[in-house]
């Protein structure tokens, strides 16, 4: 069992792996690379002057696979309840996970299966910290935010989530705040 399945791999994805994977959990990410991020070219994300979208996603997947995030190029066709959390399933297998991040863009088909509670704008129902109606399942991005799609406002979603599971899992309120000692060499 892994600790955390993300389904979706664009920023919002890839942020909550890198923040889960550079802390010690197992975070395995479900992506078929189809993010609208390929049709994007960002000059609005602070810290970076300009870059296309694809070349954006190839240095986030990396910094995310540097960290230890599994990525894994399979589609995830259903997320259901277990007693132990949750099961994904895929074209090429069932995983089973303790947390399961949404990170779908505005696609919410998979987090309104699996029963999370959607605001009377028709997006997925979340608290500060990207919780949503199921117990240890969240959601970010596009699909809680009615047309905002920005790639910075889903990272940040993505990482908010992240640090609510590390929490969660170190039984207290966790930071991830790094000084140039805590810099690993790769």
């Amino acid at each position: 069992m892994t600790t955390v399945a993300i389904v979706g791999g664009g920023p919002a994805g890839l942020s909550a792996a890198l923040f889960l994977a550079k802390n010690g959990l197992d975070a395995v990410v479900f992506d078929t690379d189809e993010t609208w991020m390929h049709k994007a070219h960002l000059f609005n994300y602070l810290g970076v002057r300009s870059i296309s979208g694809s070349e954006f996603m190839t240095l986030a997947r990396g910094q995310a696979e540097d960290r230890g995030a599994d990525l894994r190029s399979e589609e995830v066709t259903a997320v259901e309840s277990t007693d132990d959390g949750f099961r994904v399933t895929t074209g090429d297998g069932e995983y089973d996970a303790r947390y399961v991040v949404f990170a779908t863009g505005a696609k919410r088909d998979l987090a309104e299966e699996l029963g999370c509670e959607l605001t009377e704008a028709g997006t997925v129902d979340v608290d500060l910290s990207m919780r949503t109606s199921v117990e240890n399942a969240y959601a970010t991005g596009a699909m809680i935010r009615d047309q905002e799609w920005q790639a910075i406002i889903s990272a940040g979603d993505g990482g908010a989530a992240a640090l609510d599971i590390l929490s969660e899992e170190k039984g207290e309120h966790f930071h991830d705040f790094d000084t140039p000692a805590d810099v690993p060499e790769l």
